[in-house]
């Protein structure tokens, strides 16, 4: 889930920070991690932070911008998803639709259809959706282990993003059900 990778890609260096005498490099930290920082890549890994900016070469001016295009070597620590990855989370918020499950930085969604085999009932008031005949409670601050089923990133937006999950497979659900199911 978690990385930490070093990775080169290019900042805008506007015109009001050229100036004689004065270093670009505190500015390429703040305007790299401003750049990069919670935002995906292009491989739809999600940026926390980035550390140890520095510039590669020379910088490339384009004419009528008056900016500097500056290529940086920058460490990431990158939070990535697959598809069918098993995950686990902290129940944010209980909904009429289901859960909203905590995984990382970001927020994935686990439908009530897809919570346990069994039928289930919303109490929103008492913030847990339970299952009918097994009794099984999941509530706000539970912790549950679940599989990725649908992945959608918004680059631009990345809380736009829909993730969705499951615990309908063996060896998911509700740590506490786990632990119930072991002993």
């Amino acid at each position: 889930m978690y990385k930490v990778v070093t990775k080169e890609d290019t900042i805008r260096l506007p015109a009001e920070y050229i100036r004689p005498g004065e270093s670009l490099n505190e500015h390429i930290d703040r305007l790299a991690a401003d750049a990069f920082e919670g935002r995906f890549d292009d491989d739809n890994n999600f940026v926390l932070v980035t550390a140890n900016h520095e510039p590669i070469g020379r910088g490339r001016i384009i004419h009528g911008d008056g900016a500097i295009y500056q290529e940086v070597r920058f460490d990431a620590v990158l939070f990535t998803m697959e598809d069918y990855e098993v995950v686990e989370g902290g129940v944010s918020e209980i909904h009429d639709f289901g859960a909203f499950v905590r995984i990382g930085p970001m927020e994935a969604l686990l439908h009530k259809s897809q919570i346990m085999e069994d039928h289930v009932d919303v109490n929103i008031g008492g913030g847990m959706i339970e299952g009918r005949q097994t009794n099984r409670r999941l509530s706000q601050g539970s912790f549950v282990r679940a599989r990725i089923v649908s992945l959608s990133v918004n680059p631009s937006d990345p809380r736009q993003s829909k993730i969705g999950l499951t615990c309908k497979q063996p060896g998911l659900g509700s740590l506490e059900w786990l632990e119930e199911e072991r002993n």
